[in-house]
């Protein structure tokens, strides 16, 4: 064997091993191509958790919200029956005085009636009912109720209901010649309407 051939065989050898090291190599350290995905993958999954954890405590700050408005809105409704209640009491409370009124009068006068004094009995009634009645007005002023002014007034839609259309000469169109029904306001609040007699033309008819 001559000295060329053996060189040949000696090159070939030696590139065969650094063929066999570069595979090694390459078999031990994945490509950078594939090893970023794995990467990225891993950090999706950690920003997935955090979003989870996230969402879980911004719901319990909601439902915690959603419970606190309950509660509020449950002590709000007992605060209003309260008051309610309470603003009933001052009413009643005011009202058994002047029932207790009504009753001493009544017993006067059956106390004369029996006595056979006719006119006694009723002159006792008849002045006991107006203290009743005027003690029940100052009960209702202390409460802020007054009446509605309405005989000889230009009818307004927003205190009278009118009942019927009179014809008249003596008040202008549109005035309460009568007052049926005594209506009432509390402050700004109107309680009951006048229900009322309004002068119509001398021509028109009356109308209910």
């Amino acid at each position: 064997m001559n000295t060329d051939q053996s060189d040949a065989r000696d090159m070939t050898s030696e590139s065969t091993q650094e063929t066999d090291a570069a595979n090694e190599e390459t078999e031990a350290e994945p490509p950078e191509d594939i090893a970023d995905p794995i990467e990225e993958i891993e950090r999706l999954r950690e920003e997935v958790e955090e979003l989870k954890e996230e969402r879980d405590e911004f719901n319990e700050r909601m439902l915690r919200k959603a419970a606190d408005l309950e509660n509020l809105r449950r002590r709000m409704d007992r605060e209003k029956r309260r008051r309610h209640e309470a603003g009933k009491v001052t009413v009643l409370e005011s009202m058994l005085e002047v029932l207790d009124d009504f009753e001493r009068s009544l017993e006067a006068a059956r106390e004369l009636d029996d006595a056979e004094d006719a006119e006694s009995a009723y002159e006792s009634l008849k002045g006991g009912v107006e203290m009743v009645f005027r003690k029940f007005q100052d009960e209702l002023e202390s409460l802020g109720v007054e009446p509605i002014e309405a005989e000889g007034e230009p009818f307004d839609e927003q205190l009278h209901e009118a009942m019927m259309r009179q014809p008249s000469e003596e008040a202008e169109p549109g005035t309460v010649l009568q007052e049926i029904q005594k209506g009432y306001t509390m402050g700004d609040r109107v309680l009951r309407h006048s229900r009322v007699v309004v002068a119509a033309e001398p021509s028109e008819n009356g109308t209910a």
